[in-house]
Formats: C-alpha cells, structure tokens, sequence
C-alpha cells in the first residue's frame, strides 16, 4: 500500500479479512512445514493490504503456524516494503537488507541472485532451513529486474512442489482464485525439521490494477471493501467520541465502505459532528481526504500519466460527485484537453494497460471513482477552466471533437472512432504521431541497457535511431540519445561513428550546438577551431545542476585537457548525482570522475573514486562500466607496483571489454600490463604489448588514447633496441605535444627524445624534461624521467652525479607508495655506491665493535668473506656472521650501500 495509509498496519484488529486471514493461515502451514508457497493480496489503495502483511509476519514471527502448536517459535517473519527508488535491481537489493545478517551478506546474494542460480538459490542460503515467511509489499512499484528474478523463483518452485513422500512433482500452470484451498497444503506439518526441504512462504501485495505473474499453484486474494457491520466497528475503534448511527450511515454511504476513507475521514471530523450536533462536510470524503489515501499511488506514477489521469477526470462533466459516479468522458474531450494544456497522450496505453483507466468503445472511464476523486484534486488550479473550454463544445457521447478555444485552429477535427473504422489494422492518425515517440523511447531504453552492459556498437545504433526518432516530438531526450551514442562510440574507438552522431546535432542552440561542433573540430584534428566552443561548454554547463549537463561539460574539459577542470566538473556532477539520488546514473559519473583523475595524475584519488564505481556498477549491472574501472584500477596498480592487482584488474577489465568493444578499457588495461612489465624488467615484452596500442586504424588502440601510450613505448622500444619504431613514434608525438591538449606532453616528449640521443645530447633533453615536469605537476611522470635520468648517468660511469636523480626519484616512488618503481630507483641506487636504505644515522658506526669495523672496511674495500677471514686470521663462517650484525646496526642490506656508508664515515670531517 502507499501514502499516507501505511499508519493502519500499526493496528491490530482488522475487519472483514476473515478469508484473507485464512488464506495467509494456510500459507503459513505450508511455511512451518518447509513446503513454502505464494499468496497474492490484491487492492486498491487505503484497503489494508500492508495490514494484512504486517500481521501476517507478525503471527508468523511470534506463534508459528496457528495449526501447529507443536512449532518452536524460532520461525522468521519478514515485511518488506518497496523500495523508495526503482533502479535496477532496487528490490533485490531490500529483500536482501532484510534477510541477511550483515551488509556483506547480503551483497553476495545480491551477486548470486543475479548469476544463474537466481534469487532461489541466494534465498536459501540467507535462511538456512529455517522455517520462514517473507511478505513483499506494493510489487507493483518494485523495479522490472527484481520482478522478473521473483517470478521465476516462484514459477521453478510451483513447478517443483514436493509430495507428501517428499518426490518433487509437476503441477500445471495457472492460479487458484478467491481463496481455494489446496488439499495437500499441509501434509507435511508433522515431518521432522531436518527432512523438510526448507522453502520459504511469499505473501505479496499488489495494487489491484497490477497484472500478477503467472505462478504454477500460486492463490490469489482480492482485498474488498468493509461490510457495514465491519465498517461500524472500525468507526468505533477510530472515533473517540461514539458517533451517531446517522453519522455512521452518512459515513459508511459516502466512502462506500472504504477502510482508508473511513479512516481518513474519522480523525478529521470534530466531536460535534460524530454526535450530531453539527453538520458534516459535504462531501464527506473531499478532494483532501481522497487525496491523502490516493496520494501515494499517483506520487508514484510517471508525470505524464499523473497529468493525463487529471485530465481525465477533469473532462468528465458528471463531475464525480458521489462514489459510485460513472466517471465515464468521451476520447475526444481527452485529446481536446490534453492540446489545451500540452500535455502529452501517450501515457494512455501504459494507464489502458494497467488498468488504471478502462475503455468501452469510444468512451474512457476509471475503474475506481475514488482514484477519480484524487485525480481531479491533484490537477492544477488553472486546468479546471481550460479544460471546461476546450470540451465546452463536445456533446456527450460524441466521438468526433472539434478543438475548442486554445486547442488550435478551427478547421482541426479529431474522428478518433471514424478512422478506427476505416483502417481497423493500424493506429489513428494521432496514435501515428505518436508512433515515433514510442519507438523512440523504447529504441532510448534498449540503448540504454546495451550501454550498461551489452555490445556498445549495439547500444550505439539503438541510442542513434532513438535520438531520430525523438528529434521532433522530444528534443531534450533527443539530444540525451545524442550525447549516449556519441558516449558509446567513444567507448568502441569509432571515430566516424562519433561524427556521425554530433552531426545529428548540429541543428540545436547553445552549449549542445557548441559541443557538437567543437568535438567535430576535435576529432578531425582542427583544435583551434575546437577549442573556443569546447571553452564554452565547460563555462556553461560546467556550473549547472543538471548531472547530464554537468557530464558534458566535464567530457568537454578532458577533450581540451584542462584535467583539473575536468575533476572538479565531474565532482561536481557526482554531489548532485548522490543529492538526487541518481542510482542508475551513479555509476557513469563515477566512471568519468574516476578517468579525469587518472589524467591529472591523481593516483590515489583516481582509485578511490573507481572502487566506489565499482561497487555502484556492479550492483546496478553495468557491466561496461564495471570493465572500465577494472581498467583504471589496473592502472594505478601498475604505478604502485602491485602486480598481482594489475593482473586481476587487467583480466577482469579485458573479459569484459573484448566481447562488448570496448576499446578504450582494453586499451587500458593492456597499457597497465605493459606498464608492469616495464617495471619488472621485461621491456621486450612491453614493447611487444604496446605496438599495437600506438598503431593507426582499426586493429590499433584507442584513438584518444594513443598519444598518451608514446612515451611508455617509447621508453621500453628503446631498451628492447626497437629504436626505428621508437623514432617514429616519438616523432608524431611530437606534432601532437605541441597542440596543447596534455600539459604534461613536452616534458615527456623530452625525456624520449634523451632516451633516443647519443653521446652527451641526452644530458641536456633529460635536464629540459624535469625542467618542464615542474610546470605540469605529475610527480610520478617526473619521477620516471628522474629514474631514467640518473641510470643513464651511472651507466656514462659517473656514479656522484647519478646519486641525486636517482635518490630524488626514491622519494618520490616511495612517497606515491609506487613499490616496484621504487624498487628499481633503490637498486640503481645501490649500483651508484650511495646508501638507499635511509638515512643512518650518526651514532650507528660507533655502535660497532672494532672487529666489525675492521671486517666493515674491507668488505667495503671489495674483499670477499674469505679474504677477509684470511687476512683477519676468522673462518669464513664468523666473518659472515659479523658482517649480518653490521648490516643490522647499520640499517642495509648490501655490500654496495655499505661502501657507500664506510665512504662517508672515512670522509674528512
């Protein structure tokens, strides 16, 4: 149930639910003994549906089965409401708050109610045999995914019930209506626990206008309305004051019996009115009341479909007065009223289908009069008078409607039924207009889930037609259809495939035009003529509300390279996305957010952000975004040096990644492999992992991401002597760096062009490139022309001078926690002579003994153990063991840092 209504499940008495109360007892039976079972509630809001659950897992919870006295009250009761949001997945994911223990519990059934085995299996092993009885409330306003799960969980064990001997067996599809009790519900009471097979007991609430699934076995209760004895003793139960019988009967004629309205209406009346004394309301049951009980319902609707329904009851000329008012309005005054007010029709089928409104002929009627009521009550002031002049003209019960005053031109005539008659295959003329939207949105949601996770070329041409589709009749969904196809051929690598999807746009106005045609510039490599557009999307867009405007500007920013603008955008779109409370959009905000960190070289953060992604996307299903921050991941764990995270991140992002297309996550997952490989040593096999990265066309890498692989390439092509490739790369990275789009590009383009000169040329190339790191603020980056730095330096045998780099870069790895990196700067340290251990201290050479200090210097002097037991008169075996307690004091751990050491102990002064 919804609204305010939900404050009757607190009562304990409830009235006229003799046979809903008995088919829940029956239901239960079959609970205690394991055997399980669906029991649907059905009703229109306000009618008890909650309160019926809420008792029902009450009794359940405390007594066990009414029938089975025997029972231990260890059985499990559970209320579960709908969620407040229905993203994907929502309603799994509070049953499963509900029944697990802890918080990771229940996100591993929510993971294995997502693989094969399905919400069956997750909820057997929450329970654990124990007897259970699960109420699911309001199914209507779960999320399709979780309903989808629940159904075949119920349609497998319908099929599959156990006989009395405990052999599954096969029943034959189809529901058992008003409360039909099956024979052999409760056979198996009297078995033992540990024989019961330990299925769970679903009692599930639905709105009456709900369309229940098709569940082998399942029983179906219909929720009615009070009788008037019933009504009388809920009057009296509600009213403090005892009511007049002619209060009662006025009361119990106007709400018609309705529990909620009754309710509703009694903590509204004064003492005076209950007793007589003064008059009541007329109606009793006003636009307020009705409203209060109906309000959850319609807040829960589309605002489409809200608007329509209000429109309908406001073309109605009855006027709805009393509660079984026929509420019965002609088509034509609908499409009159709706011109009149702009508000869109295609929201009828869905309201038709739902059953929220019925159709005979040409007429259109609600099913509820009191959802009537709350209709009309909840439509604008201002509709009331404009709705009254565009029907003024249509007689009742006339099917062709002329547009009245604000309804457009005077020769527009709608001949809704004539043109039915005419082409009885097809849609009217207006259901044609309105074609286009539908596939469009439709083409939009297919889109949608192909992006999140399917083939994103698929996603591509669905978001591509939906967007032409939408153009005329949607403009804003339309351009939304843009950006997501434009987004999904970015995600492939498809350069004219990006085009084509900007081209689309190039019709609109303001920032959407100027995004369009400064990524065109861009991606045809014209940068000044993108950049002033581009600039004004990021100034625009970039201090909006709107998370979708807040993406764009932030993707706008990246594409200029301003990253710290770009995270600072996209951050921003992340606090209004968690405001709204966008959970399906969550995960692509983090997605980008993560991305834009990685770029400013904000490692740390970078990984923060993507972890959080993760976890988002994973439990809304967004498998394609879940690959892309495996991917980001992956690379932050080839700067710390993790290997064995790389590996995991890497092989998760590109399982993923491959069979949907998408290349830029494969393109970084394949550049964090190569960038652990490089760290270990193995440049031959970067090299070979990164040719392809760097590569033009099809079979290359991604081409926003191309560039930024040259300098790693680079890099280990050199020192696997692949320098002609190297050249040539370096070469067009070049032309790129001077573009202006990577601040961090000349300092790198320098650091390979040292790596490429000969003889003393590469001094001054790696001096111009820490020069330049300074500017740009990527301390990592600068730390690995350091390293590069000083190895050149040790290897060009000038040791003293090696040492500075070479220490200023172990400070830097060590700092960014980058363990493999600083691994490789301590051991070229260490072959310089220079202590990479730390700082030891003053006092720690005088701590040790002159036997050790003696065999200190001569070790440090080149001898080896045996030498200096010859000289020392020791066996070899005690000068290692002096030598393990001087590296101990001394805080090393080689003979090279102990040189180094002794060096400086000996030097004057």
């Amino acid at each position: 149930m919804s609204g305010a209504m939900r404050a009757v499940a607190a009562r304990r008495r409830l009235y006229d639910r003799t046979a809903e109360l008995a088919a829940v007892a029956r239901l239960s039976d079959r609970s205690e003994a394991g055997l399980g079972g669906v029991l649907f509630l059905t009703g229109d809001p306000g009618e008890g549906r909650t309160a019926v659950l809420s008792r029902a897992a009450d009794d359940f919870r405390r007594t066990g089965s009414p029938t089975a006295p025997e029972s231990r009250c260890d059985n499990i009761g559970y209320l579960v409401g709908a969620p407040e949001h229905r993203g994907p997945w929502s309603g799994a994911r509070a049953l499963f708050a509900a029944l697990a223990p802890t918080p990771s519990a229940a996100r591993r059934a929510l993971r294995l109610a997502r693989g094969e085995t399905g919400i069956t299996a997750a909820v057997s092993e929450l329970l654990v045999g124990r007897p259970t009885l699960i109420c699911l409330d309001d199914l209507h306003l779960w999320d399709a995914h979780s309903r989808a799960a629940l159904t075949a969980a119920w349609q497998d064990a319908g099929l599959r019930r156990p006989d009395r001997h405990g052999v599954a067996r096969h029943e034959g599809r189809g529901r058992r209506e008003g409360g039909r009790h099956d024979e052999g519900a409760t056979h198996d009471i009297g078995r033992p626990a540990a024989d019961r097979p330990g299925r769970p007991g679903w009692v599930v609430s639905a709105g009456r206008h709900h369309r229940l699934p098709d569940v082998p076995g399942a029983e179906t209760v219909r929720l009615g309305r009070l009788t008037a004895d019933g009504a009388r003793a809920l009057l009296g139960e509600l009213c403090a004051v005892p009511p007049a019988p002619s209060v009662v009967g006025r009361l119990i004629d106007d709400t018609a019996g309705h529990p909620g309205l009754l309710t509703s209406v009694a903590r509204r009346l004064t003492a005076a009115q209950l007793s007589g004394g003064s008059p009541l309301p007329r109606p009793v049951a006003d636009g307020a009341v009705v409203a209060e009980v109906y309000g959850g319902l319609l807040g829960r609707l589309p605002a489409d479909s809200r608007r329509l329904l209000s429109l309908v009851a406001l073309a109605d000329r009855t006027g709805g007065a009393g509660a079984s008012a026929a509420y019965e309005v002609d088509i034509g005054a609908v499409l009159s009223a709706a011109r009149a007010t702009r508000t869109h029709v295609e929201a009828l089928d869905g309201l038709l289908t739902d059953g929220l409104l019925c159709r005979r002929g040409d007429l259109l009627r609600f099913e509820d009069p009191f959802l009537a009521r709350a209709a009309r009550a909840s439509a604008p002031a201002a509709w009331h008078q404009c709705v009254r002049e565009a029907t003024g003209s249509v007689p009742p019960g006339t099917t062709g409607v002329r547009a009245g005053a604000g309804a457009g031109p005077p020769s527009a005539v709608l001949t809704w039924s004539e043109e039915h008659r005419t082409d009885r295959l097809g849609p009217s003329p207006a259901g044609r207009a309105l074609a286009p939207v539908v596939r469009g949105r439709s083409q939009l949601v297919r889109g949608l889930a192909a992006l999140a996770g399917g083939p994103v070329m698929d996603a591509y041409e669905s978001l591509l037609q939906a967007a032409e589709l939408l153009r005329d009749r949607a403009p804003v969904e339309a351009s939304d259809a843009r950006f997501l196809a434009m987004e999904a051929a970015w995600a492939g690598g498809d350069v004219p495939a990006c085009l084509t999807a900007l081209d689309g746009g190039r019709g609109a106005r303001g920032s959407e035009r100027d995004f369009a045609e400064g990524l065109t510039a861009a991606l045809t490599v014209r940068l000044d003529h993108a950049r002033p557009s581009l600039a004004r999307v990021v100034a625009r867009d970039g201090s909006e509300d709107d998370p979708r405007l807040l993406l764009r500007a932030g993707s706008a920013a990246l594409v200029l390279g301003d990253t710290t603008a770009a995270a600072r955008v996209h951050a921003r779109a992340l606090a209004r996305a968690r405001a709204e409370r966008r959970t399906s959009l969550l995960p692509r905000v983090l997605e980008h957010l993560a991305y834009a960190e990685l770029r400013a070289g904000r490692y740390s953060r970078a990984a923060l952000t993507a972890r959080e992604g993760l976890r988002a996307a994973e439990l809304t299903g967004q498998r394609n975004v879940a690959a892309h921050q495996h991917a980001v991941l992956a690379l932050v764990a080839s700067v710390v040096g993790d290997e064995a995270a790389v590996a995991e991140h890497a092989g998760r992002a590109l399982e993923t990644a491959r069979p949907h297309g998408l290349a830029q996550a494969a393109t970084l997952a394949e550049w964090a492999l190569a960038r652990a490989e490089l760290g270990r040593g193995l440049a031959a096999q970067a090299a070979a992992r990164l040719v392809p990265l760097v590569r033009l066309g099809p079979r290359g890498g991604h081409f926003a991401l191309r560039m930024l692989v040259v300098p790693c390439f680079v890099e280990a092509a050199v020192a696997s002597d692949r320098r002609a490739e190297a050249r040539a790369a370096a070469d067009e990275y070049a032309v790129w760096a001077v573009q202006g789009v990577d601040s961090a590009a000349p300092a790198q383009l320098a650091r390979c062009r040292a790596l490429l000169a000969k003889g003393e040329e590469p001094a001054y190339w790696f001096g111009e490139a820490v020069r330049r790191h300074d500017d740009c603020g990527n301390d990592f980056e600068r730390a690995r022309t350091l390293l590069a730095y000083g190895t050149w330096l040790r290897r060009r045998r000038r040791p003293g001078d090696a040492r500075g780099p070479l220490r200023d870069a172990l400070v830097t790895f060590e700092r960014a926690a980058a363990v493999g990196w600083a691994e490789h700067a301590r051991s070229e340290l260490r072959a310089t002579g220079g202590a990479s251990g730390g700082v030891v201290s003053p006092g720690a050479w005088g701590r040790l003994t002159p036997q050790q200090q003696r065999i200190a210097r001569l070790v440090a002097q080149g001898a080896t153990n045996r030498e200096v037991a010859d000289q020392l008169s020791l066996s070899p075996r005690t000068v290692d063991h002096h030598l393990r307690s001087v590296f101990a004091r001394l805080g090393i751990r080689s003979r090279v840092e102990l040189s180094g050491v002794v060096g400086q102990w000996d030097m004057p002064g």
